[in-house]
């Protein structure tokens, strides 16, 4: 088998895992299987792989699962029609009313979008803490704590948790670890292997890769999760089309070749925002200066592909910026293979303004492309002035 872990390359189970040639036809590719429903060998009698209803399950879609499992080194992979359906299907699966998650302090606006104005509302509380301050977690913890909610790095000021350590804390609370692995990928990243239990992923970003499809995923180990989480996601029916599974794949298929370019160019950006007399701090974990650099050398491959950085003339000067650029298009989502700006406190991250989460209002967010790495540096250093 192709997706076996131990026995493959990331890029080779990329091309291959869950994949292989079409049996009837011999076709190399994944066939779309436009098709809501399928013949039964009978009443009840469902074919292998519980086709019976595409909402069920789809093979194109199986065949997405089965590379997402693989390349994040886990048993079971579930795909969803959006990354918020996936954060979703994970927190109305293991929260109850009376249950408490800690939430890092610099998540996705999404998140905590969904946590703060629905879950408060269904009985579910929440503690914010620095994730990679342990003692910080520690004391966020409570005897009715059932996840910490991880990002890393975070969106989107790029901090970095110790995953492994962070695992280990909540073990010992009794709590799960989910990480939102969007940011690194599953090729630079594999948070199962670090303790996580729960991998979860907007496939919209760096996996579909571009920004040409909606989707999301996630990877565990456990078969009783995997079964609850499946029969959440059947039941609420956030499911993707077969041709956003087929996209997706597709974009996989590229998915390491594309990271070391956005990894590049993403270095080369932050090192010349560091010497610009306009840039007042750049976050960037690939930078030794920053407070995460050694935990993430030691537990990613390179350190990505976004980049934030904040106006040393304030708001906006910042927005000024963002408006001036032509390569960099001003637009929200991140990883595909253009390069993306935009500012994070009026858009992608408005939700958390007024809470402990807000970011700061000279605040840019990059999401560094593979074009050209001069040709970007340019027109970045140019919308500066």
């Amino acid at each position: 088998m192709v997706d076996d872990v131990f026995r493959f390359g990331f890029e080779t189970r990329a091309i291959h895992a869950g994949q292989e040639p079409d049996p009837r036809t011999g076709a190399v590719i994944v066939p779309i299987y436009q098709t809501s429903t399928y013949a039964q060998d009978g009443v009840g009698g469902t074919r292998e792989g519980d086709y019976e209803y595409s909402r069920t399950a789809n093979p194109t879609r199986t065949a997405l699962e089965q590379a997402l499992a693989s390349l994040e080194g886990g048993r079971h992979g579930l795909a969803f029609a959006s990354g918020m359906a996936a954060t979703d299907a994970v927190l109305r699966t293991l929260l109850r009313p009376g249950d408490h998650l800690v939430l890092g302090d610099d998540a996705y606006g999404g998140t905590f979008r969904l946590i703060d104005k629905v879950l408060t509302h269904w009985g579910v509380e929440y503690s914010v803490a620095h994730l990679s301050d342990l003692d910080e977690v520690r004391a966020a913890i409570r005897p009715e704590t059932k996840l910490v909610w991880c990002e890393s790095p975070t969106n989107p000021l790029l901090g970095i948790a110790d995953i492994a350590a962070l695992s280990g804390l909540a073990h010992s609370a009794g709590a799960r670890l989910v990480v939102d692995n969007t940011f690194a990928t599953p090729y630079l990243q594999n948070p199962l292997s670090l303790g996580a239990d729960l991998v979860l992923h907007s496939t919209t970003k760096y996996l579909g890769g571009h920004s040409d499809v909606v989707g999301g995923a996630v990877i565990t180990n456990e078969d009783e999760l995997r079964e609850r989480l499946f029969f959440m996601r059947n039941t609420s029916g956030a499911v993707p089309g077969p041709f956003d599974a087929f996209l997706t794949l597709r974009g996989i298929k590229t998915l390491a070749v594309r990271m070391e370019r956005h990894c590049d160019n993403a270095e080369l950006i932050a090192n010349a925002l560091v010497a610009h007399p306009k840039v007042a701090k750049v976050y960037y974990p690939g930078l030794p200066e920053h407070p995460g650099h050694e935990v993430a050398a030691k537990q990613m491959r390179r350190f990505g592909g976004m980049v934030s950085f904040t106006h040393a003339d304030g708001e906006q000067a910042a927005l000024d910026t963002a408006a001036r650029t032509e390569l960099f298009i001003l637009a929200e989502s991140l990883g595909g293979i253009e390069s993306l700006i935009e500012h994070p406190g009026r858009m992608t991250h408005a939700s958390v303004v007024g809470s402990t989460l807000q970011v700061p209002a000279e605040l840019l967010r990059l999401s560094v492309g593979i074009e050209d790495s001069r040709d970007l540096l340019d027109d970045l250093l140019k919308a500066l002035g």
